[in-house]
């Protein structure tokens, strides 16, 4: 299935210069969810973990359904100031901005393996903060998957030089 058909392009959305990759367009269309999420199961087999994490907000629709495939539980990477327990904290740079994640202390457990899926990695600042957060929680970083890879962007190359498995399912430039 080509899932490129599926992904809206918006330019100058949140901003001007950024051209905005959809996957709203993907989701509506039940045929290409399901491959979508399929092909992250499939992925996902390569690897060893034991837990799924989700960066907010698109993550949580694709990593919702394959923690449930998956039979693991899934961990909630949020902005900062939407979990209402003790939380670890990363202050991070974003393509147009600043920014903070943050995830529940009692959610990883020393020592697990987590799985981090996101719709889309661009500049790779809101992965590698993600990571950072597993990191400080005790956790190990089995691996990063993401619907879309913005190839022209230095997202992917950033989290592969810090020796993190990355695979994304459709290319798109990034401009």
């Amino acid at each position: 299935m080509d899932l490129k058909k599926y992904i809206r392009s918006i330019k100058d959305y949140p901003k001007k210069g950024i051209l905005f990759r959809d996957i709203t367009t993907l989701i509506k269309n039940p045929e290409a969810f399901n491959f979508t999420i399929n092909k992250i199961v499939d992925i996902s087999k390569k690897l060893d973990f034991d837990k799924i994490s989700a960066i907010e907000s698109r993550g949580f629709v694709f990593a919702s359904a394959v923690s449930f495939i998956c039979k693991k539980p899934l961990i909630l990477l949020r902005k900062k100031n939407k979990l209402p327990a003790d939380r670890h904290s990363i202050d991070f740079q974003l393509e147009y901005g600043e920014a903070t994640i943050e995830v529940h202390k009692d959610s990883i457990n020393r020592g697990e393996k987590i799985l981090i899926i996101d719709d889309l990695i661009a500049t790779g600042g809101t992965a590698e903060a993600a990571a950072k957060l597993i990191e400080i929680s005790g956790g190990s970083v089995s691996g990063f998957i993401f619907v879309i890879n913005l190839f022209d962007l230095p997202g992917t190359s950033l989290l592969k030089k810090k020796k993190y498995f990355t695979q994304s399912i459709i290319e798109f430039p990034g401009h």
